[in-house]
């Protein structure tokens, strides 16, 4: 590569990867394992957390080497020993945790590793110019000059994709591209995906959202447990046909059965707090949630659900109004105060608020614990005792781990989550916060923790579920409370409304007008103010 002047499309008909073969230590990650992809169509990798999906791709990319196995590029082997490899064949890859450097520009980042043709000067400008061009061809509105840690995780997503197309990727790798977006950023993100399928581009998307991969998919290839469990065309086969392909069984629906509910356990009193643009963006939240009971928070994203969590986890500064728990005021209470309350936290951003990513799993199951008298000895720990407790968890909460010393960030996105919610629920709380718990989390897993808060409500307890996906708040709710603008539009009890008019008052359409109920005299029909952070 002479200079940072933009690659041209090099053009792949066709990649074939045959009989691949990867093992780890104690793991193996791929047995056997054959795949192909064409230009113009979207093939989707499919497959619970763990099963070989993201493995197979590295291979491709040159981050792995196969032990054994043989990649086709239009008919003739090639072998890749780093991704630079990958880029020079007209390979690039979308990783699900971007590699970008927050403190540079977006177009300092497109041209990082790129020499210059004016060494010791800098290209930047041709890059730049590049970018606004990639831009406007595939629909990726983001901004040349802004830094990296200034924009939304939908924005770097495209900037991710721009250094792909930039470096002249012809067949691009998707590792769980809408793990950590909102729906409107997926919906987004498919309009580009259709716009490179268009140019020519072929595109593996891997992923463990089965109604995502029936939108946008041409063909889907479901992996279990490292081998190859099937192919289809994504026209004309049912979620429910992929799901048993995915686990080897029927995936329950999670279905609550009536239950008496016990004391007001959670207490929210016109709570208010500041977003992180200065603006106020909780306005007078009221709720209260008793034992027994799932109370789901609906709404569309920004609309305070976030900064909500993070009052109640102990993460934001309340600025006005009262948090009780079990009949304590906890508005402005430390987080050890928050846990020894009978309080337990989910948080949203597992891996920036819920774990310590280079620390092992057993060192994140006692990051709260290490001092608890049952783990000590003195001044000293007790590590017999806590490797004893910490493999209890593991096992107690399915978490498919190589071993208690591994790093967590090694984990898959669902085995990270058992995780948390071991520790968590160890405890015994009373009141459990739980902040999109199945956001980027398999089918698999996502049945497990829905089966886990059931269970967690059949014993008594408090549950505040604050998602996004509605089918999920619906399914396991026993009332629903829907948020606009960091206000309370309305709470309805279980299947009270459709999904249509849930919509409405997503939208900011109150509850009566939704449902078609008479407006009481002197209320708004939508509320008023400024919203979102």
């Amino acid at each position: 590569m002479a200079n940072s002047q933009p690659m041209e499309l090099k053009r792949i008909q066709r990649i074939e990867m045959c009989n691949i073969v990867k093992r780890f230590p104690g793991v193996l990650a791929n047995d056997d394992v054959c795949f192909d992809v064409n230009a113009g169509e979207v093939h989707a990798l499919l497959g619970e957390n763990g099963a070989g999906k993201s493995t197979l791709m590295r291979q491709l990319f040159g981050l792995y080497r196969p032990d054994s196995g043989q990649i086709l590029i239009d008919g003739k082997p090639v072998e890749f020993r780093s991704p630079a490899d990958a880029i020079h064949a007209g390979i690039g890859m979308i990783h699900q945790h971007f590699m970008l450097v927050p403190t540079l520009t977006v177009t300092q980042n497109v041209a990082l590793g790129l020499p210059s043709s004016r060494a010791p000067l800098l290209d930047l400008d041709k890059v730049e110019k590049r970018i606004r061009t990639l831009a406007e061809e595939y629909g990726l509105k983001v901004d040349p000059d802004a830094y990296i840690w200034q924009l939304s995780v939908g924005e770097q997503q495209r900037v991710e994709i721009i250094k792909a197309l930039y470096r002249g990727a012809g067949m691009l790798i998707l590792d769980e591209p809408t793990a950590v977006l909102t729906p409107q950023e997926v919906d987004d993100l498919f309009v580009t995906f259709r716009r490179m399928v268009k140019e020519g581009h072929g595109l593996v998307f891997i992923s463990h959202k089965l109604y995502e991969v029936l939108a946008i998919s041409d063909r889907i290839t479901v992996l279990r447990d490292g081998r190859f469990s099937g192919s289809c065309p994504a026209k004309g086969v049912t979620r429910d046909e992929l799901a048993r392909m995915m686990v080897g069984r029927d995936i329950q629906r999670p279905a609550p059965p009536p239950q008496e509910k016990g004391e007001v356990l959670l207490q929210i009193r016109g709570l208010r707090a500041m977003g992180d643009r200065g603006l106020e963006v909780l306005r007078g939240v009221d709720l209260e949630i008793r034992g027994g009971e799932i109370l789901g928070l609906a709404g569309v994203s920004g609309n305070g659900q976030r900064e909500l969590a993070g009052c109640l986890g102990g993460l934001r500064k309340v600025t006005g109004g009262t948090i009780t728990i079990c009949g304590k005021d906890l508005t402005h209470a430390s987080v050890q105060e928050r846990l020894a309350a009978g309080q337990a936290f989910i948080p949203e951003e597992r891996m920036r608020d819920g774990a310590i990513k280079e620390f092992s799993v057993e060192e994140n199951l006692f990051l709260l614990d290490h001092a608890a008298p049952q783990f000590t000895h003195g001044i000293f720990l007790d590590f017999k005792r806590m490797a004893a407790h910490a493999n209890k968890l593991i096992q107690e909460f399915a978490v498919k781990t190589p071993s208690l010393d591994t790093p967590i960030k090694n984990l898959s996105g669902g085995n990270i989550q058992k995780a948390i919610m071991a520790r968590e629920l160890s405890r015994g709380p009373q009141v459990l916060i739980a902040a999109q718990p199945s956001r980027g989390v398999d089918i698999g897993a996502t049945e497990y923790i829905h089966q886990r808060l059931l269970q967690q409500r059949a014993e008594g307890k408090a549950i505040l579920l604050i998602s996004e996906d509605l089918d999920e708040v619906l399914a396991l709710s026993d009332r629903v409370a829907v948020i606009y603008e960091g206000q309370i539009i309305g709470v309805l009890k279980r299947f009270e409304a459709t999904v249509e008019q849930m919509g409405l008052m997503m939208a900011g359409v109150s509850k009566e007008e939704a449902l078609g109920l008479p407006t009481p005299a002197g209320a708004q029909s939508e509320p008023t103010g400024h919203g979102g952070a």
